[in-house]
């Protein structure tokens, strides 16, 4: 694969965490940009990962993880959204802290349920003979900057939908996981 087809690649790949960090940055309480790039470290190292294991997957039995992929995805991030939408339909305390930041395991179980397409990814560049390390570390470097910008545009459009934020970013979660299964389903336009 060449630079350009690498970057495209690495660029398609982090949307979906881009899009789930919007919603991520919308629910905190004015996020600092240490928190955006905490978020977004984490989005990038897991999205850097999971190609690399798909590649390894790849080797070995790469028909069998594109059976099922999408369906792990798509329940990770369904459950992830609803938890959002009920948290976000809660009458909220009036002495109750904002939230400043997420929590780690919260963060990876996002980034990885985002990241299950990459893994797909690297199944099919095994198949391609592709150079699987310097392509893991573009994409997983185009994650970490636009779950980073991600967080920050989130900052802006939190405090202008309140706490309609949390419903809005659970939507975009399971918005997120019935696009990639209808994608792999073969159903989406």
């Amino acid at each position: 694969m060449n630079l350009s087809a690498t970057l495209i690649l690495a660029f398609g790949m982090s949307m979906d965490a881009f899009a789930a960090s919007v919603g991520k940055g919308a629910i905190l309480h004015k996020p600092r940009f240490r928190e955006a790039f905490r978020t977004g470290l984490i989005f990038g190292c897991i999205e850097a990962i999971t190609p690399l294991i798909g590649w390894g997957i790849g080797l070995a039995a790469g028909q069998y993880v594109a059976e099922w992929d999408h369906w792990v995805a798509f329940t990770l991030l369904f459950i992830l959204g609803c938890r959002m939408i009920i948290e976000g339909s809660k009458q909220p305390e009036d002495d109750a802290p904002k939230l400043r930041r997420h929590s780690f395991w919260i963060l990876v179980t996002t980034a990885f349920a985002t990241s299950l397409d990459a893994m797909a990814v690297g199944v099919g560049l095994a198949l391609l003979q592709v150079d699987i390390i310097h392509t893991a570390m573009a994409i997983g470097l185009a994650t970490m900057i636009m779950a980073t910008l991600g967080m920050m545009l989130g900052r802006f459009i939190g405090p202008m939908l309140g706490k309609r934020a949390e419903i809005i970013g659970g939507i975009i979660l399971i918005g997120i996981g019935i696009n990639i299964l209808l994608e792999h389903l073969g159903w989406a336009a």
